[in-house]
């Protein structure tokens, strides 16, 4: 069972990577690109790739073909169209014996091209079917696939950064790479504070002390851990992007599977760290990869630095989603530059510290507080296991980690984390505690007030069993919808009740409603606040109230999400203007379990993929009409759908800023009555 335990958190390693979903192959694969020649044409281009062994018959040309393939627009787009469509690709011909004629075809891919006249001041959707024939063996199948191609409305060049710039990159675009770069590697030493990111600090800790004994060694093996991390995250990060689309990394961060597998790796880490045993690499994984001496080392350094990116994915992902937007629209080394200042970032402090091995090794003799502080460490690791498991219980919906057995667990945790730095509670590799002049052991100040803040933090979060806010851990504990018991009533009172009560009072969401109110914030419960879950409807009900409309780009399992609305939206002066001045709309991009209605799916070019999902469709919203993949993002638009703060507004919990941020954008929409 050990042994297993040893290799469980390796073994996910090479799990990993089959949890990013992709689209069924069918046997063509159709990919679609729209390209603007000029003022009035538009190149829609059909991409179709064809398994091997299968050939997919050309477009009709005369009515005596009895066996080809077809592109059929909508006839109501049928104005639009210039010319007939044109075909590129190794085009093969043969007499097919049952037909008794010659039939052309092709085995490996076509790319079909029809040009659209679309002035670049309008804006159009065309809609069709491509219908396609192939032979399998000696058998003919059909196939139909639908398209959506959305041709946007273009600016001027020199109108490319205006408050109507239509992808929200323009000011992205127009910014050197070296500002790409040092903003990227901001956003890496802001990654290294996340929980994903620091928790595996004392692995890199516990690597090294075994591996190096000298200082060459352990530079060498810095420079080795640091350069794997650059280029692991690079290269992954960016190939992820090109093949999936830019909601990949979304995608992984929320899917149950993979929050499962981190969940396993933290808890194993956890354990490990208390002391029930160490974690190695199997040494048959380095024996059959290299048979020099040296090499073991470098692999199992390169694997350090894989279980480091793979795991980071979990919490840095949302941080580098922007740029991730760029390779999906074309720009290729913009996200790649980037992802290198972000990965630099991200393995600077890992490597600085990895230059001193012999010096930890040399603390790790001198007493046993190395080993407190690996056990502490150990609890913590426990903790966050626990909010990967509630990350896939609230995107599968199991109800096995509910606020209050959530807390509760949490609170045990600490509890114990708070006996052990007392002394009470003793591991395998504990040693004893130091003796003062009388022979009786003794506690240092430093680790009582450790002690003393676990103990405090348990203590705290007793309350929240009863509904309490939690508002500093209202982050990371599922939302107060899961928990069947609250006392706690709406703290209507600290807000200026004469101004919310002239309000308007909001009509009661409909759609998605009854699934959704589950995932409601804290702080929409508890200040009776409305929210909507559909852009249409709150778009509708914005125009009839004749008020700006709020466009929450949101997450179940977004951490800063959650920090906004706990530390910022809970500010009186904050609450009151919501409530008052705006329609709020929170649009969840991880909402796998909701599935969209037959005539609301689509295919979207900006992911790469056929939209038949609630959170899908909210992902594509937010990447292919706002140019962002990060949440929480805000957006403000008036009732016509223009954007009262051109820029929008990310993560950034400063109060002030963002009650200027409400005042402006409702100046915007007041100044254009």
């Amino acid at each position: 069972m050990l042994r297993l335990l040893r290799n469980l958190s390796a073994l996910a390693l090479f799990l990993l990577p089959l949890l990013i979903q992709a689209q069924d192959k069918a046997p063509v694969s159709l990919r679609y690109v729209k390209q603007r020649i000029n003022d009035t044409t538009v190149m829609l281009s059909f991409h179709a790739s064809v398994k091997p062994g299968l050939r997919l018959y050309k477009l009709q040309q005369t009515k005596e073909d009895a066996l080809y393939s077809e592109i059929a627009f909508d006839s109501i787009y049928n104005k639009y169209l210039t010319g007939s469509i044109t075909e590129k690709g190794d085009l093969q011909s043969e007499k097919d014996a049952a037909l008794d004629a010659t039939v052309s075809f092709y085995t490996d891919s076509v790319e079909w091209q029809q040009l659209v006249t679309v002035r670049s001041t309008d804006s159009v959707v065309l809609k069709g079917n491509v219908r396609y024939m192939i032979k399998s063996g000696d058998e003919f199948l059909n196939g139909e696939e639908p398209f959506t191609f959305f041709i946007q409305r273009e600016k001027p060049a020199t109108t490319v950064a205006s408050a109507d710039s239509g992808d929200g990159l323009s000011n992205i675009k127009t910014q050197s790479l070296w500002w790409i770069f040092f903003a990227a590697f901001a956003g890496g030493l802001l990654a290294l504070l996340t929980p994903c990111v620091y928790s595996m600090i004392p692995v890199t800790v516990s690597f090294f002390t075994k591996r190096s004994q000298t200082r060459q060694e352990g530079i060498r093996n810095a420079l080795l851990y640091a350069g794997s991390i650059v280029v692991i995250f690079t290269l992954l990060g960016f190939l992820i992007t090109l093949i999936f689309g830019p909601a990949a990394l979304n995608n992984l961060a929320t899917n149950w599977i993979a929050n499962l597998i981190f969940f396993v790796l933290f808890l194993v880490f956890g354990i490990s760290f208390l002391g029930a045993f160490d974690i190695n690499l199997p040494s048959s994984w380095t024996n059959r990869t290299d048979s020099k001496a040296g090499s073991g080392s470098f692999m199992g350094i390169f694997f350090m630095a894989l279980t480091l990116v793979l795991v980071s994915f979990s919490c840095t992902g949302p941080i580098i989603g922007n740029l991730l937007v760029l390779a999906a629209k074309g720009s290729y080394m913009g996200p790649l530059v980037g992802m290198l200042g972000f990965s630099i970032a991200l393995a600077l402090p890992f490597a600085l510290f990895a230059f001193f091995p012999s010096k930890l090794n040399i603390l790790g003799k001198a007493g046993g507080w190395l080993n407190a502080v690996k056990v502490t460490l150990g609890f913590l690791e426990l903790a966050l296991a626990l909010k990967f498991l509630s990350n896939a219980d609230l995107v599968k919906g199991w109800r096995i980690l509910d606020r209050e057995v959530f807390i509760s667990l949490w609170i045990v945790i600490f509890l114990l984390l708070g006996i052990y730095l007392l002394g009470k509670l003793k591991f395998h590799h504990d040693d004893e505690l130091p003796k003062n002049d009388f022979g009786l052991p003794y506690l240092s100040v430093t680790r009582l007030f450790f002690a003393i803040a676990s103990l405090s933090f348990a203590v705290y979060m007793v309350p929240g069993l009863w509904g309490a806010p939690l508002k500093a851990i209202g982050a990371f504990v599922p939302p107060l919808g899961t928990q069947d018991f609250v006392i706690t009533g709406p703290q209507k009172h600290i807000i200026s009740e004469s101004k919310v009560l002239g309000a308007p009072k909001l009509p009661e969401p409909q759609k998605y409603y009854e699934k959704m109110k589950l995932y409601e914030p804290e702080v929409v419960r508890s200040y009776g606040m409305v929210t909507y879950f559909d852009y249409a409807e709150a778009l509708a009900i914005s125009r009839e109230l004749k008020k700006p409309l709020m466009i929450d780009f949101t997450g179940i399992n977004c951490v800063n999400c959650r920090k906004m609305e706990s530390q910022v939206w809970s500010d009186p002066e904050v609450m009151r203007r919501l409530k008052e001045n705006f329609v709020i709309v929170s649009l969840y991009v991880d909402v796998q379990d909701i599935d969209l209605q037959e005539n609301e799916r689509y295919y979207s070019e900006a992911l790469g993929m056929k939209i038949t999902t609630l959170g899908n469709k909210n992902t594509d919203m937010q990447v292919s009409k706002f140019g962002a993949n990060s949440q929480p993002y805000y957006f403000f638009l008036d009732n016509e759908e223009k954007r009262l703060i051109p820029d929008g507004y990310g993560y950034d919990p400063d109060i002030k800023k963002f009650i200027a941020l409400l005042d402006k954008a409702v100046e915007n929409f007041t100044a254009e009555k």
